[in-house]
């Protein structure tokens, strides 16, 4: 299903409509956690608008931790196969470390545009955009100036957290002012579902995410190559070595990408092919066959505390990242902790990257009267 656009009604009721990417580490046996972030450490003040942390729990326990800058998932705890709480996301102890440069986008909101935009332009209505260039030659995340760095509006109910925000005309080279609320909802049946409105006054494109890192084992364990993985997928899109797609949708089946049926991230990650050389290992978008939101896309399991994830999603596509450019050099993970090389994979739902710049993808255009609806759950069972 393509992302929904409907006649622009009054946002409120829009919102009101909507149900809610050798160093010391933690041990194979996984990283348990019992406890919530400090909520302390991310009281703040960027830009003149107050920053904290938000934690909704739900009845079984379970509960996530959100800082209204960036949208940041700090911390995910559900219970493993002994029902005890485990962190499943990667992420930091306060909010300084998530402002260092090259922070890898820990569970941030991605916007205005989600992984790649190739050689940082794109052509609309006739006229040529310049973005930032972040990534090389390329943009990628929205430019330096993405939505991963910006304070918004927040508001919790319960079991609920809704940001907003206000993404000014030309802001990090793209058009339009853009109107973005994105919903977080926990729900007791230890779902995290992530659901996302924008509306914009000039033509302009938009493919919002989220970048949550994770690790069955818990944050802080040193893999995920033991992770079985299935992605519903019967093809991707190829890379060049900037890691842009060729344009081309390219059959999995005969492939390392090929995860059609469950198998350990590890398995044919170092084959000698070149898009896994490309992106140093996995970093590429599955062509989803289903994404209706009620199917999952990608089920991932762990071998060590017995948690799995489902993933649900209306998006056409998927990024799978195998936490190829973690290095583990830095100790300043939660708990102190280290993440090193593929500590973590990303399940990032989107449309595909540098879609702007192939008409054979699915079109990321908004328009002035319509509204981008999408929506992604992550279900831990």
């Amino acid at each position: 299903m393509k992302k929904i656009f409907f006649k622009a009604l009054p946002f409120a009721a829009l919102c009101l409509a909507v149900t809610f990417t050798s160093c010391h580490s933690g041990s194979d046996k996984g990283t348990a956690a019992t406890e919530q972030s400090d909520s302390s450490k991310y009281a703040s003040t960027i830009d003149g608008k107050s920053v904290k942390l938000y934690t909704l729990k739900n009845k079984k326990g379970a509960s996530v931790s959100i800082t209204n800058y960036g949208g940041r998932i700090v911390s995910l705890l559900v219970p493993d196969k002994n029902n005890k709480l485990t962190d499943v996301v990667l992420g930091y102890d306060s909010l300084g470390a998530y402002r260092k440069k090259g922070e890898p986008f820990f569970g941030a909101l991605i916007g205005r545009y989600g992984n790649r935009i190739g050689k940082g332009k794109f052509t609309l209505d006739g006229k040529e955009y310049h973005l930032q260039l972040n990534d090389g030659v390329n943009t990628l995340h929205g430019g330096n100036d993405g939505f991963f760095s910006k304070v918004w509006d927040a508001k919790q109910d319960g079991q609920k957290l809704e940001l907003s925000y206000v993404s000014n005309d030309g802001e990090a080279g793209y058009p339009g002012k853009l109107d973005v609320k994105v919903t977080y909802t926990l729900t007791d049946d230890n779902a995290l579902q992530i659901d996302y409105l924008a509306t914009t006054d000039k033509a302009t494109v938009v493919n919002l995410t989220n970048h949550a890192y994770f690790n069955l084992n818990g944050a802080g364990n040193n893999t995920i190559l033991d992770h079985e993985l299935t992605i519903d997928a019967n093809a991707y899109t190829p890379v060049d070595s900037t890691l842009i797609p060729t344009g081309k949708l390219q059959p999995v089946a005969g492939t390392a990408f090929d995860f059609n049926k469950a198998k350990t991230i590890g398995k044919a990650i170092e084959e000698n092919d070149q898009q896994l050389k490309f992106g140093k290992g996995y970093d590429h978008n599955f062509v989803l066959t289903h994404h209706d939101g009620k199917t999952p896309v990608a089920v991932v399991k762990s071998p060590v505390t017995g948690i799995t994830l489902e993933v649900y999603t209306t998006e056409p596509g998927l990024q799978f990242y195998s936490g190829n450019f973690l290095t583990g050099v830095d100790k300043d993970g939660k708990g102190g902790k280290s993440y090193p090389h593929r500590s973590a994979f990303c399940l990032e739902t989107q449309h595909f990257p540098d879609a702007p710049n192939h008409a054979n993808f699915a079109s990321t255009v908004l328009k002035p009267g319509e509204t981008y609806k999408t929506s992604t759950t992550y279900k831990f069972l």
